[in-house]
């Protein structure tokens, strides 16, 4: 029987999953050791379980982590000896990163794939499906370019990652640095862990470096790590990014804290098709197409210049059609960034393989430790559902349930109150359901943005909620998405899609700018109905971040 370490927090399983025990000394510190490595799955009250799984364990070796780095780490913290299998499969699955290297030289048409292992090398030589990519040759492969994503996303879903070393195109050179003053008259600095995140992206800009993504907290100032990776490069630059809204943010944030103009800088979207050195486009537009099955015309802007630099903005939603051509862009440089690299569709491998490793993250908690994000109280608030709604939810399918859980219009009254314990602060209620949200911006006389809400009617009532003019604005999930209301410092969430833990990261990274006020995130749910059984995603997210998640009965 394994001797025990009384008091450590950490019991190690030999099926890969880590218990964290969340009353033991040393659970944060725990916790921020295991998350380089381990992805949460469980969040109840007293044990929380984290996963090793290939896909966490290549990001922490693209990271610099070792096989024993990663064991060191977990003897420190386990209350027991560790498994000798889980030892091994930790090293079995880290040293398979790095075993096919991906190389090439600037002038070639095509790229060698080199195999360091027999075995390994006559296991792809079997594969049907990589066949008519890769020409076999002494120890490997050769390819052309136009295949590079494509190989790597199917060697990755087998089990073995490439560590590519190919050589990434120049792309047309433009100047860029930012300003010490901002054109709106503020000072203006790239925080240190922004410069450490553009550096960690950039490497040595040797071959193997120049692609992955960026993992930061929603108000941590994603949009200048970009530009402070543009400055870095100092080269042609395509942003995609979630809707117009959020194209204007980041042709306002360039406006005003780099030297860019307005010339400079290109909008492609639904209103305007403009190919600019530097140009941000909407993920919809790339997307759009005239029959259900046909091609993507817009495609075209991935072509249109000799781009350097390929930023993908809020990377978790990148939209499939779009893996396509990314896989065929992999000479290009481009960074993923996003507050989680959790998928709604699982295709967290695809991110890995064709835009790039993790390179960089830091804790939601760590941020908030030096004041760079604001202290968050969570809470989730369970209402009973009236009377009379109890027997149709009871008879209800399970779609119509969890609709019925959510305009429960007792939620009206709670929106309500805790909008009367905040008199002081900035909020927003968020919800799906637009009727619902129609019904509260009346009951409470605040505007209400929509999809259905004109761009220049949205943008007004966000700069009079940035302004103060406006305390408390209704939104749909538009609002979930790259837009800045730095003052928002309450979030009263009513209703939502089904537990997405995306969702739950961006509407609580909505209060999260730093400002002199602590925020407060609540979500309002039916008592005993499915909306309980979705909030579990919720509160497996924000454990993951390391914040306390209390539960109320009102």
């Amino acid at each position: 029987m394994a001797k025990e370490e009384s008091g450590k927090p950490l019991i190690v399983q030999s099926d890969n999953t880590l218990l964290l025990d969340v009353h033991a000394e040393g659970f944060e510190e725990a916790r921020g050791a295991i998350s380089a490595f381990a992805e949460l799955e469980k969040s109840p009250e007293h044990i929380h379980t984290y996963r090793m799984s290939p896909l966490s364990l290549w990001n922490a070796a693209s990271a610099g982590l070792s096989a024993e780095d990663v064991a060191t780490r977990l003897r420190t913290w386990s209350r027991f000896a560790l498994p000798e299998n889980i030892l091994f499969s930790i090293r079995e699955t880290i040293s398979r990163f790095g075993k096919l290297r991906l190389l090439g030289t600037a002038e070639s048409d095509r790229l060698f794939l080199e195999v360091g292992d027999g075995a390994i090398l006559a296991e792809i030589k079997g594969l049907k499906r990589l066949e008519r990519y890769l020409a076999p040759d002494d120890g490997g492969f050769y390819l052309r370019l136009i295949d590079r994503g494509t190989v790597k996303q199917e060697l990755t879903r087998i089990g073995y990652p490439v560590k590519d070393e190919a050589p990434l195109a120049r792309g047309e050179p433009i100047e860029i640095a930012f300003r010490d003053t901002t054109a709106s008259g503020f000072k203006f600095a790239v925080r240190d862990y922004q410069s450490e995140a553009a550096r960690a992206f950039n490497g040595d800009g040797a071959p193997g470096s120049g692609f992955g993504t960026v993992v930061l907290p929603c108000g941590a100032g994603k949009t200048v790590v970009g530009m402070a990776i543009m400055e870095l490069l100092k080269t042609s630059t395509l942003i995609l990014s979630t809707n117009v809204a959020a194209v204007h943010q980041w042709i306002d944030e360039l406006v005003d804290k780099t030297s860019l103009g307005p010339a400079d800088i290109g909008e492609y979207s639904g209103d305007r098709k403009e190919i600019r050195p530097v140009t941000v486009c909407t993920y919809q537009v790339l997307t759009w197409s005239r029959e259900k099955d046909g091609d993507f015309p817009h495609f075209k802007v991935f072509r249109e210049r000799n781009w350097g630099l390929i930023i993908y903005d809020e990377v978790h939603l990148l939209p499939a059609p779009v893996f396509r051509v990314t896989a065929e862009l992999q000479a290009v440089r481009r960074v993923g960034l996003t507050a989680t690299l959790v998928r709604e569709d699982g295709r967290e491998d695809d991110v890995f393989s064709l835009v790039g490793p993790k390179r960089y993250d830091v804790p939601w908690k760590e941020l908030e430790a030096k004041g760079w994000i604001a202290e968050a109280n969570c809470y989730e608030v369970r209402v009973s559902l009236p009377e009379e709604l109890r027997i149709p939810y009871a008879v209800a399918e399970k779609r119509q349930k969890f609709r019925i859980a959510a305009e429960n219009p007792l939620k009206l009254d709670i929106a309500r109150q805790l909008i009367e314990n905040h008199p002081e602060d900035a909020i927003m209620v968020i919800g799906q359901y637009l009727n619902q949200l129609g019904e509260i911006a009346r009951a409470i006389q605040a505007p209400l943005i929509t999809g259905q809400t004109s761009n220049p009617e949205r943008e007004r009532i966000y700069d009079d909620f940035r302004a103060g003019r406006v305390r408390v604005i209704v939104v749909s999930k538009v609002a979930n998405f790259a837009i800045d209301l730095p003052d928002a410092s309450v979030a009263i969430q009513v209703s939502g899609t089904f537990g997405s833990r995306q969702e739950e990261a961006q509407r609580l990274g909505r209060i999260l700018r730093p400002k002199e006020r602590n925020s407060y995130f609540y979500s309002v749910v039916s008592r005993a109905t499915v909306e309980e059984e979705f909030s579990a995603n919720r509160q497996k997210f924000l454990t993951e971040q390391g914040y306390k998640y209390h539960i109320e009965a009102w």
